[in-house]
């Protein structure tokens, strides 16, 4: 064998491991940003199992106090409209919009046992409570996983390399599950 055909198979060689090098380098970065989408993904349906949960827990709720609160029809609307605009949410900005208006009017529905202490006293009402209570803590608990999710997610994209793999893998950002600013204080009921 000559000496420039041994160049070349070596120089070959060296170029044959740094191309799969690099094509398992470039397999391996895709795959990382695809299953961090998929986390995100997967994240946020535990968040939408809680909240349809909550919004399941919601009728037999109001119910509930309705026969206690009957004047309290507006209220009833506020809640029955936020559970309506959920379920026709289109995006997930929209669903956590609505999510939002819900929980600031349910919120304002057991502060009314305060008001009505017949109500306070009912089993029904306080086993929905309790249901309520739990789902909201939950709802808490999976909001926090979400959210560390589209953190991981986000970190990586604004990376030099994740922003190329994402990029291919037509992955974007995603959006945190926040509370408005204004509504993480307890709202006033006046009578």
């Amino acid at each position: 064998m000559s000496k420039g055909l041994k160049i070349t198979l070596i120089v070959l060689g060296v170029l044959i491991v740094a191309g799969l090098v690099f094509g398992k380098w470039i397999i391996g970065g895709y795959n990382n940003v695809v299953s961090m989408d998929e986390q995100v993904k997967s994240q946020w349906a535990q968040v939408e199992n809680q909240l349809k949960r909550r919004y399941d827990l919601i009728p037999n709720l109001v119910e509930t106090v309705k026969g206690y609160a009957a004047h309290e029809k507006e209220l009833f609307e506020h809640i029955a409209d936020a559970r309506t605009k959920y379920f026709q949410a289109g995006s997930v900005k929209d669903k956590i919009q609505a999510s939002g208006d819900l929980e600031r009017s349910l919120s304002r529905l057991l502060l009314l046992q305060e008001n009505y202490p017949q109500l306070k006293a009912n089993e029904s009402f306080l086993k929905l409570q309790d249901s309520l209570e739990g789902t909201e803590n939950r709802i808490s608990v999976e909001r926090m996983r979400y959210n560390e999710a589209v953190r991981t997610l986000n970190t990586y994209i604004r990376t030099v390399f994740g922003r190329i793999f994402a990029g291919l893998a037509g992955v974007t950002s995603a959006e945190y599950y926040e509370i408005p600013e204004g509504e993480a204080a307890a709202p006033k009921i006046k009578f």
